[in-house]
């Protein structure tokens, strides 16, 4: 007979070791994270766009993580290219991800150039599509903030599929980086009889980590005396009325609102 498995010890240590992680990125980047804040309230108190473009499959779901979302900056335009996404096939999307070239036709098509900021985030950090995006974006003008796993990418084959030609990584090329510190695998969870682990940890370390940038950069404008636009929720009280006010601001200039 299957021995009986502790499916709610499981999730205990699956939260703890999410939390241990989330810690991590707390103490070990803070530094990062500040520079970080720095530049970013920088371009929103001159009232400049700070783009977000998450390549990758469930990447996508970090610069979906602080756009159009409550709580978070107006001035943050996330670049929800079609190419990766999730929607349009998880197989096309990886390969996609992985097709040198397509991250250089996305970045030219947002024209970005000199003044502005790219925040770059992925789980990993090595995907061609990720490290044209850098490549071209820098060649551009524009400064890059990166969000991923520098253990992950650095723990990578250089003969791995998912590589750029140049073998590069993401945290190599930007001007800030910061480490979510997903370990090889993301999954974390061991199961007993079961081969494969479960559980993956990214979505948390990608999230935890640009919202602690978005926290840094509220409290630098605080100071600066500058209370930037934020969205509330609409299905909260007076929501529609608050975001409302600052729409026509935006809507012209942020291509996914």
């Amino acid at each position: 007979m299957p021995e009986t498995i502790d499916a709610d010890a499981l999730c205990a240590g699956y939260l703890s070791d999410v939390t241990a992680l989330m810690q991590s990125i707390l103490v070990d980047e803070r530094d990062a994270l500040d520079r970080a804040a720095s530049r970013v309230a920088d371009q929103v108190a001159a009232d400049r766009l700070v783009h977000v473009y998450g390549p990758g499959g469930h990447s996508n779901l970090a610069a979906q993580e602080i756009f159009f979302r409550a709580g978070g900056l107006m001035h943050v335009s996330a670049i929800l290219d079609e190419g990766t996404l999730l929607s349009n096939g998880a197989l096309r999307s990886m390969a996609i991800e992985r097709t040198p070239g397509y991250g250089k036709v996305v970045i030219d098509d947002q024209r970005l150039g000199e003044g502005d900021l790219l925040i770059l985030t992925n789980a990993y950090g090595i995907n061609s599509a990720l490290i044209d995006a850098a490549i071209t974006a820098r060649q551009r003008g524009a400064f890059l903030i990166g969000f991923n796993s520098h253990g992950h990418a650095n723990g990578s084959a250089a003969t791995h599929p998912a590589r750029h030609p140049t073998k590069q990584n993401l945290h190599d090329i930007v001007d800030i980086a910061i480490d979510t510190k997903v370990p090889i695998g993301d999954a974390l969870v061991t199961v007993p009889g079961v081969t494969e682990n479960i559980a993956a940890v990214s979505t948390f370390a990608n999230a935890f980590a640009l919202n602690c940038l978005v926290i840094r950069t509220v409290a630098k404008l605080a100071e600066r005396g500058v209370e930037p636009p934020i969205w509330r929720s609409g299905n909260a009280p007076g929501g529609d009325e608050a975001n409302g006010r600052f729409l026509a601001r935006f809507r012209d200039r942020v291509r996914w609102l």
